[in-house]
Parts: structure tokens; C-alpha cells; sequence
């Protein structure tokens, strides 16, 4: 592996080309619902050679961890680089947030199936984080950036018209202007859990023989067959991976241009989607920069999709806000310590309300269950489509599941589970009762409670709760409207709603669905300027609209 003193010198090395090529044009390539399931990462059985391209050619993180098993609110910490737990975004999910919604196209459901750990109801809603918090995308527009994402949002929020230049399926770095650099974001679904039985019927490109079964499933005939799938999905998201870097080559823009490739979690079968453990969290992450500069590097320390942000910031010579829990790992600020741990969280997913926190540290994962009195596997409409689990469910409930496959099927869950990654990677056998393995147990079990603390973990407050201190009484907060003010030659634009980013709209571009983000007094000119407001989790503000 690549030595931490070898790997800072580098970067030190590549901080200096960087200043002297500025400005870099950023891309990323992300996807859903898979581990490090690669060729690049020494998985068998499965072909990716375009994405081992980029991992030869780049950066390959050994040790990536999302904060939680699942997208939405594994998302919320991307885009606001903090801890789900902390800003109250940790429920999969609280609304109909996935795509970008127009200010009065946002609508909440008052009752829904949802219960929190009360049994009390749970309406649809925005999560309102502290008044300091911002997507962290706003930096980079306030830096020169044309910032764009197709198309997927699911922040917990409805997306700020602030955030992006251009969100949708439609977005792209195309429409920037001359010599403008861009931040762009492109998701690709192909891997997604639902592709499992939604492209059930196509034919699998792996063979099922030669694959590697996890411990916690019974090696049966239509497991290989799911598990197939996968493979299969994963080896199509490649070829979508390889029409990009042609696509980029073509255009120029392959030496001009870092890429990430990320996903935005584990999965996508049972025990690994939603699972607060390795297998749910650990993600595939790699850096490919301009010139294939420190091409084939491998960096076992342990990062976080919440660095993710603050890393792109740090590239365009951005210093994130203190506030952020996410660390730059490269870049101009990137961070001089390492982290010790990856924290993970699991609370509500849809209907299914549980609460488990989870520490690792590269090798051994720790897991906190504060809600005992249910089964390890519980019931889940949506994952129950996948074929391969309504087999296992119904193999349980017959007994005919027996030894590490009858593991994730126990009837209550444990206080605390502690597995050794190194001689149990697929974590179906619990040391915490192993006398060789106390120190490691009161280190992490230490570990995570100190952490909850640090980041007010508000998984402890019931979701019904927690919804009125976010609305109170129920109902969104507003942003109060945009305040013109012709101050001589500038114009000044200001809010009275604390944390409130702006927008505004110039002469022909009003009415359409793209706003500028204000961030400095504008120069006063005859025309026409239309403003919005909006703080993260409130309704966006009514629309200002004046002569110049």
C-alpha cells in the first residue's frame, strides 16, 4: 500500500500544479447501491475494466465509508457535508424529494403510513438543518463555477433553487460559458436495488458459477442468480463509465477535467443496503486527475462521502466552514490528520423504524442496537420485490436456514455486535463476548458514544417530535421575501431569514429556470431584476420583482 509520508509528499507536489493550472474543471461520475465490487478492488468473477482505467489511472480509496446505508440521507451528508444525526436528515426518507422541485410544486402529505419509535404519525416534511448549513455546491458558484447535477437530488430537502446552475435531466456543463469552469454531477441508476427485478429478465453477462457468495445467504440457486444480477448491473455501469472518458477525450476535456467516481453506499441486497455495518457502508471511491498524476496510487486512510464537498471545495481553493464535519482529503486544504474512525447511523427506513449506530476503523466494526426487541432482518416492502429475499425469508420462517445463512435472520437483535474484518469479512460472527477482543470492544464502544455527543445525535428524539421542533405546529417555516435596495451605483440584495441564500434574475432571463446566486452587490443598469430567497428545509421566499 501507498505510505501516508510518500502520499502527503505528493500531494504536496500535485497542490503546486494545481495553482498553476487552475482552473481544473470537476466531474462526477457517481452511482448507487454498490460496494467496492470491482475488478479494481479485487473482486472476481466480474469485469469493469473501464473503471479500473480510472483506478490505474488515478486514486483508488481502499477505505471510503458512507454515514448511512441508504441514499437519502447518505445524500443530505454529501451535499451539507455533515453528519445526518446532527442536522435531523437521518430518516429514510421524509418526502417526495428525489428530483428537483419548483418552489410551488413543493407539497408535503400530511398523514402517511410512516410511525416513529413512539407508533405516533410521521407527515411528509423538509429537514431543517442550523441556520449556518448550505449545499455545499453554492462555494463553488460563488467561486466561478457552473455547477450542475442530472438529476438525482434526495437531500431530505427540496433542493434550493441556489444550489445549481441547472438540476435535472436536462443539466449539463455544456451550456457554461466561454472559458467558464464547471462542477458537474452525473448519477447513473443502472446499479440501483430496484434494477435487481427490474432487469430480472435480462441476460446475466457474469458467469454465476465462478462468484462469490457472502456467508450470510444460502448458496442456492436463485441467491447466484441475484447475486448475478448484481455483478451483471455493476458490469453495465461500467460501460457507462467507459462511453464518459470517451465522451471526454472527444471534447478535450479528459486532461482538463478531475474525476470522481463514487457510490453513494453499499448494497444492493438484503444485509447490505440499510446495514449500519461494512457491508452497508463501504463504498468504491476514485480520483482521477488531469495527466494521470499519481496514477495507480492506493490510500488506505478511511474517508467519508461527507468529505466529498469539502475535498471539490478545497480543489477550486475553497476553505470549507468550520461547521462542516467533512474533511478535504485533497486539494489546498486538504486536512493534515487522518480520521481514526468512519461513523455510520440507521434509524427509519420507510416503514420500518430501528435505531443502530456503527464505528470502524478499517479492520474491526462496532455496532450499537438501541432497539433490541425486533429482528435482525425486519420487514421491508421494498426490498422484498428482489426475489432472492422473499426465498430467504420463506427459508427462515420454515427453518430450513441453518449455520452464517441463518445469522441476519436471528429473532432480536444484540446490544452490541464487534467483527473482525481481517478474518470475518462478511461479519456473522459477534466477538463482543471474546475475552481477546475487550480492549477493541472499549475502545470503539468509547469511540461512538463520544461522537454521539459531539454531533448531537438526535436520533434519540422521536420523528414526530422531531418534525415540530423542525415545523413547528406542523408547518413549514417561510423565508421572508428579498429586500432591493439601490445603494448608488450597486444594488444590493438582503434577506431578514437567518442563513438565507439568495437568487435573482436579470432582464430576458426572468421566468426561466435559471437563477444566479447573489453574493455581492450587483452594478446598477436600466432593466428589470426579480429576487428569491430560500433557507434550507423552509418554503423559498415570494418573488420580488422591480425596475431598475
Amino acid at each position: 500500500m501507498f505510505h501516508r509520508l510518500t502520499f502527503i509528499l505528493c500531494l504536496l507536489c500535485l497542490n503546486g500544479l494545481i495553482k498553476a493550472h487552475q482552473p481544473y474543471n470537476i466531474l462526477w461520475l457517481s452511482c448507487e447501491d454498490i460496494g467496492p465490487v470491482l475488478e479494481a478492488y479485487g473482486t472476481e468473477g466480474i469485469k469493469t475494466p473501464n473503471i479500473d482505467r480510472l483506478a490505474r489511472e488515478g486514486i483508488r480509496y481502499n477505505k471510503a465509508y458512507a454515514t448511512v446505508g441508504v441514499c437519502a440521507p447518505s445524500r443530505a451528508s454529501i451535499i451539507t457535508g455533515m453528519y445526518p444525526v446532527s442536522i435531523g436528515a437521518h430518516n429514510m426518507r421524509t418526502g417526495n424529494h428525489w428530483g428537483f422541485k419548483q418552489a410551488e410544486d413543493e407539497q408535503y402529505k400530511k398523514a402517511s403510513k410512516v410511525k416513529d419509535k413512539t407508533g405516533r404519525n410521521v407527515p411528509e416534511y423538509s429537514v431543517v438543518p442550523p441556520w449556518y448549513v448550505r449545499c455545499f455546491s453554492e462555494y463553488m458558484r460563488e467561486a466561478g463555477y457552473y455547477c450542475t447535477n442530472n438529476a438525482k437530488c434526495d437531500y431530505q430537502f427540496n433542493c434550493p433553487i441556489t444550489a445549481w446552475d441547472k438540476v435535472g435531466n436536462n443539466a449539463h456543463y455544456k451550456n457554461r460559458a466561454d472559458g467558464q469552469p464547471f462542477f458537474a454531477v452525473f448519477n447513473h441508476g443502472i446499479t440501483h436495488e430496484s434494477q435487481i427485478w427490474k432487469r430480472q429478465n435480462e441476460a446475466l453477462t457474469v458467469d454465476t458459477a465462478v462468484i462469490r457468495i457472502p456467508d450470510y445467504y444460502a448458496n442456492i440457486p436463485v441467491v447466484r442468480r441475484d447475486v448475478g444480477r448484481k455483478y451483471s448491473n455493476i458490469e453495465e455501469l461500467d460501460k457507462q463509465i467507459g462511453q464518459w472518458l470517451q465522451k471526454l477525450e472527444e471534447e478535450n476535456l479528459l486532461d482538463k477535467t478531475i474525476i470522481f467516481f463514487w457510490s453513494d453506499h453499499g448494497g444492493p441486497l438484503l444485509r447490505q443496503k440499510r446495514a449500519v455495518g461494512n457491508s452497508g457502508l463501504r463504498v468504491p471511491l476514485i480520483v482521477r486527475f488531469p495527466d494521470k498524476r499519481m496514477a495507480g496510487t492506493v490510500v488506505d486512510d478511511i474517508v467519508s462521502l461527507m468529505d466529498l464537498g469539502p475535498t471539490v471545495m478545497s480543489l477550486a481553493g475553497i476553505k470549507a466552514p468550520k461547521h462542516m464535519h467533512g474533511k478535504a482529503f485533497l486539494g489546498q486544504y486538504r486536512s493534515n490528520a487522518a480520521r481514526n474512525y468512519a461513523f455510520g447511523s440507521a434509524d427509519r427506513f420507510d416503514e420500518h423504524t430501528q435505531m443502530s449506530r456503527s464505528v470502524i476503523d478499517g479492520r474491526y466494526v462496532y455496532i450499537r442496537n438501541y432497539m433490541m426487541d425486533q429482528a435482525y432482518t425486519y420487514p421491508l416492502y421494498y426490498r422484498e420485490q428482489i426475489e432472492m429475499t422473499q426465498t430467504l425469508i420463506k427459508m427462515n420462517e420454515q427453518s430450513a436456514l441453518q449455520g452464517d445463512a441463518q445469522y441476519i435472520f436471528q429473532k432480536s437483535l444484540p446490544r452490541e455486535e464487534l467483527y473482525d474484518l481481517n478474518n470475518d469479512p462478511d461479519e456473522v460472527h459477534n466477538l463482543v463476548n471474546d475475552v481477546k477482543h475487550q480492549a477493541k470492544l472499549k475502545e470503539l464502544r468509547s469511540a461512538l458514544y463520544q461522537w454521539q455527543l459531539a454531533v448531537n445525535d438526535k436520533g434519540f428524539i422521536p420523528e414526530h417530535d422531531l418534525v415540530n421542533l423542525m415545523w413547528p405546529g406542523g408547518i413549514q417555516p417561510e423565508t421572508l421575501p428579498v429586500e432591493i435596495i439601490k445603494n448608488g451605483k450597486t444594488i444590493e440584495l438582503h434577506c431578514a431569514t437567518k442563513g438565507a441564500s439568495i437568487a435573482y434574475q436579470l432582464d430576458d432571463n426572468i421566468g426561466s429556470d435559471h437563477w444566479q446566486l447573489y453574493s455581492k452587490p450587483l452594478k446598477t443598469k436600466a432593466g428589470k431584476i426579480a429576487a428569491r430567497a430560500v433557507r434550507i428545509g423552509y418554503s423559498t421566499s415570494s418573488l420580488n420583482l422591480q425596475k431598475l
